[in-house]
């Protein structure tokens, strides 16, 4: 299409930008590695609540429960409220509250209150999370037997791996796709990217995923898993993000920056 006029290329740039009333945000990697905040994070967590968007904050973690995880993001000076805070733990807490099954729970002890109240007496479920503790011979053999005797298996989510201080570390992809290997079975996966885990994050928000942004260093997860819902993905190059990851997720981000403030600061000047 050829503009014949700057009047024409305004109106054609407005009418491509999109209405933003959502951003979510990634936490581990990209707020924060274990106990140290990516430099600048608070400030501009603070510059985006004071814009007209509502802020949620989603993760895939599984190794601490939402209320340790809400006191660690306090004690690093972040800004944040339990009910803005949407985890995978929640969303395998739902599935099995629907499905009323009895899962074998591999997840560390750390995440074990999520879970409260369900019912784990002679599991008819395998469940799986991040359980470095628990991931050894004899556990992961209970889990193959049960999923090959017909138990469904639920993976909290399949990430590769994540970020460590001490550098990167395997997550729990490797051991659901292990299992599903062995068992000749697919997981099903509550977690990032799944479509409905995106979907149930902005159920309360009042808005679409063609009105809101997704903000975090997980290439496939985070911003693939955030642009096949319909969102738009921002890709920060903190926490596990490694060099050319900008490249494995079709489309492409719709941009890659350094850190969370730069996505911010773009959110702020060009997306509202």
């Amino acid at each position: 299409m050829i503009l014949g006029c700057p009047e024409e290329f305004e109106d054609v740039k407005m009418a491509s930008r999109r209405t933003l009333k959502a951003v979510l945000v990634d936490l581990s990697g990209t707020l924060h590695v274990e106990d140290t905040a990516v430099p600048g994070a608070q400030d501009a967590l603070h510059r985006l609540r004071e814009a007209s968007v509502a802020v949620k904050f989603v993760t895939n973690t599984t190794k601490e429960s939402k209320r340790n995880l809400l006191e660690r993001l306090r004690g690093l000076n972040f800004d944040l409220q339990e009910k803005e805070i949407f985890t995978s733990l929640s969303a395998a807490r739902s599935l099995l509250e629907k499905t009323m099954l009895r899962p074998l729970l591999l997840v560390e002890d750390g995440a074990l209150e999520d879970f409260a109240g369900i019912d784990t007496l002679e599991p008819n479920a395998v469940v799986v999370g991040l359980a470095p503790e628990h991931f050894n011979y004899q556990t992961m053999n209970k889990a193959f037997r049960l999923v090959l005797g017909g138990a469904p298996l639920i993976a909290i989510h399949k990430a590769r791996y994540y970020k460590r201080k001490d550098g990167l570390a395997l997550g729990p992809g490797p051991f659901v796709t292990g299992l599903e290997y062995a068992t000749d079975c697919q997981a099903t996966v509550v977690g990032k990217p799944e479509k409905t885990f995106f979907t149930q994050a902005l159920a309360d928000l009042g808005c679409s995923p063609d009105e809101a942004v997704m903000i975090g260093d997980d290439a496939r997860d985070d911003v693939g898993g955030a642009q096949s819902a319909g969102m738009l993905g921002i890709l920060v190059r903190t926490g596990k993000y490694r060099r050319g990851d900008e490249n494995k997720v079709n489309p492409a981000p719709h941009l890659t920056c350094d850190t969370f403030p730069d996505a911010v600061d773009h959110i702020l000047q060009n997306l509202l």
